[in-house]
């Protein structure tokens, strides 16, 4: 058991074969994916239908940056988490998000989820 069992996580991710590995490693932690989109509108839409715990953003969406997906999630109190192969947030999200390496390893994954549900 996780402690992460039943939280519902919106999955913002432009790589195919990386979300389906990212749904399958929340499914192993007991979580129920949400989305995954794979472009800033579609990531948008769902940001703002709601349904869900937390998110995980990739920072770069097919050259497009998922930002604005953070800012309506900030607005609606939802806690996120950015991922990234370069391990630098974007500007103006620096302190208090947790910033997940890729590629994704489950024990960074629970514990970027714990550290939003738990804070």
């Amino acid at each position: 058991m996780s402690g992460l069992e039943g939280l519902r996580v919106l999955v913002v991710e432009d790589e195919p074969v990386v979300a389906m590995y990212l749904e399958d490693m929340l499914e192993a932690l007991g979580c129920e994916t949400i989305g995954p989109a794979s472009r800033l509108a579609d990531g948008l839409v769902l940001a703002e239908s709601g349904g869900f715990d937390a998110a995980i953003l990739d920072i770069n969406l097919g050259g497009e940056r998922s930002t604005p997906i953070a800012e309506a999630l900030r607005q609606r109190g939802v806690p996120f988490a950015f991922a990234s192969g370069y391990g630098v947030p974007p500007d103006g999200f620096g302190d208090g998000i947790p910033m997940i390496e890729k590629p994704y390893r489950e024990a960074q994954v629970a514990g970027a989820l714990d550290l939003l549900i738990h804070s």
